[in-house]
């Protein structure tokens, strides 16, 4: 693990770490040691990521969700909600570079979430809870009051856009953003069908360098 480790461009990470204002020294190590997670993970227990995008973990998959957190530090969002959640990508390298003051991660695979809980606990990550299940189906009474209570949404490589906002609208309070990692079907997807129209409007794109993916903000309009 390490020599694929060792042979990673880590250094592409520093600017967007020393960016949001960051300790880069201690962000990195926790990086690094979250990356060796995933890549053992993977191996050992549960596809997280691609086995073709071990070798470019950084590159592909670090990078790519750190690239914006800027963007999202910006918005002075403290309370985030995570949509399948997967490995951690993007939330973890989000927490770790200091965006957001909580953050819950739902992933409705279990052996997800095991690796989710794992990755907060062996790096000391506080103020995260991960929960099992599908978004969608999350309707307990606890659940029901927290409706409208966020402030930032994310989700990456997950729905189309359509649903993934909808449901999303629930869950986030007026004046709150989304931010979806979109590939190159971005804007067929929102011309398509323009239902998202109701609870969002859009703000914005923000290329990111590793290829064709886009980060999209939605401002969550008052209906």
């Amino acid at each position: 693990m390490e020599a694929i480790l060792d042979r990673q461009p880590w250094g592409m990470l520093e600017p967007h770490l020393a960016r949001v204002g960051t300790d880069v020294a201690v962000a990195m190590a926790r990086l690094r040691a979250y990356a060796k997670l995933l890549l053992e993970w993977n191996r050992g227990y549960s596809n997280l990521i691609s086995r073709n995008d071990e070798d470019r973990i950084v590159e592909r998959h670090l990078a790519e969700s750190l690239e914006p957190a800027h963007w999202l530090k910006d918005g002075d969002h403290k309370r985030w909600l995570d949509l399948g959640s997967g490995g951690g990508l993007p939330a973890v390298p989000l927490i770790v570079a200091g965006v957001g003051e909580s953050w819950t991660l739902v992933e409705s695979r279990r052996n997800k979430t095991l690796f989710l809980r794992k990755v907060i606990g062996e790096l000391g990550i506080q103020s995260v809870s991960v929960e099992l299940g599908r978004l969608e189906m999350l309707d307990t009474p606890e659940d029901a009051a927290r409706l409208g209570r966020f402030d930032g949404f994310t989700s990456r490589a997950t729905m189309k856009l359509v649903p993934t906002l909808a449901l999303a609208a629930r869950w986030v309070v007026a004046g709150g953003a989304s931010y979806l990692w979109k590939g190159s079907r971005l804007q067929e997807e929102v011309e398509q069908d323009k239902s998202w129209e109701r609870s969002w409007r859009p703000d914005g794109g923000l290329g990111l360098r590793s290829g064709p993916t886009v980060v999209a903000r939605f401002i969550r309009t008052d209906e």
